[in-house]
C-alpha cells in the first residue's frame, strides 16, 4: 500500500509541475453495495465516502482525472426485498480503499477562464482498483481471513457540474463500480480451501456505488484550447 501511495504522489507531482488547468479538492457522499448479501437498491447510500479528487482539464469538453476515496461497505440480508435473503439474515462490513483514474467527458463547454458562471453534465470512466479485507461465512457469522485482495473495476459516473464561487468548482455525482471480484462480501473465501463455504449467484459480480458531492480548487496556467487538443 506504500508503494501505491508514493505512485499515486508522483503522478500528481508530475501533472503539477506541468500545469494547465488543474483542480484539486474532496469528495464526500455515501456508499452502498450490490452483491450476494444485502440489499438490491442501485442507490441507497448507506455509508459515509469520503476522498481526494484531482483534475487536469485537458480542453474544455474533456479532463483527466484520479481519486482516492476511503469508505465502509455493507450488505445487510433483512434490508432486501428478497424473503430468501431476510429468511438467511447474513450481513457483513468490509473498509476499502479504492484508487480510480479515468477521464471525465462534459455534455458543453467548460472553459474556466471564461469568468462566467458555468455548469455542465458530464460522464466519468475509467479504471479502479480497490482494496479489501477477505472474509466468509461461518454457521452465518462473518468470519475473517488473515489477508487482504484487490477488486478491480470499471467506474461509470454521471454528474453535474458548476462554478461556484471564484476558482472553485461544485459537482454533484452518482458513480457505479462494476468489479471483477465477487469477494466483497464473502460469498467466495479467497482461500481455496474455504470453498465449501461459497455461496450465492457465482456468475455475478459485485458492485459498489459511491453517490455525494465533491468541491474542487481551480488553479493553474490558461491552456491554449486549440484545433486537436
Amino acid at each position: 500500500m506504500k508503494h501505491l501511495t508514493v505512485l499515486v504522489f508522483s503522478i500528481l507531482s508530475f501533472y503539477l509541475g506541468h500545469a494547465q488547468i488543474n483542480e484539486v479538492g474532496i469528495f464526500i457522499g455515501g456508499s452502498n453495495f450490490i452483491g450476494d448479501v444485502g440489499a438490491t437498491d442501485y442507490i441507497s447510500p448507506n455509508q459515509l465516502a469520503i476522498g481526494g479528487v484531482y483534475k487536469w482539464n485537458r480542453s474544455p469538453r474533456h479532463s483527466y482525472r484520479v481519486s482516492l476515496i476511503f469508505s465502509e461497505l455493507e450488505g445487510i440480508d433483512n434490508n432486501s426485498d428478497d424473503p430468501r435473503r431476510i429468511k438467511r439474515g447474513y450481513s457483513f462490513t468490509n473498509q476499502i480503499i479504492e484508487i480510480s483514474a479515468g477521464m471525465e467527458f462534459t455534455f458543453f463547454d467548460f472553459d474556466l477562464h471564461t469568468g462566467k458562471k458555468m455548469g455542465t453534465p458530464y460522464l466519468y470512466t475509467g479504471i479502479s482498483v480497490a482494496n479489501h479485507d477477505n472474509h466468509y461465512f461461518q454457521n452465518g457469522v462473518q468470519t475473517q481471513e488473515n489477508n487482504s485482495s484487490w477488486a478491480y473495476g470499471i467506474p461509470m459516473a454521471l454528474g453535474f457540474k458548476t462554478t461556484f464561487l471564484d476558482n472553485f468548482v461544485l459537482s454533484l455525482e452518482i458513480g457505479a463500480r462494476y468489479t471483477f471480484s465477487d469477494e466483497i462480501d464473502g460469498s467466495i473465501p479467497d482461500d481455496k480451501f474455504r470453498e465449501q463455504y461459497r455461496f450465492g449467484n457465482i456468475n455475478n459480480n459485485d458492485w459498489y456505488v459511491f453517490s455525494g458531492i465533491t468541491l474542487t480548487y481551480t488553479f493553474g496556467l490558461n491552456p491554449c484550447y486549440c484545433a486537436g487538443n
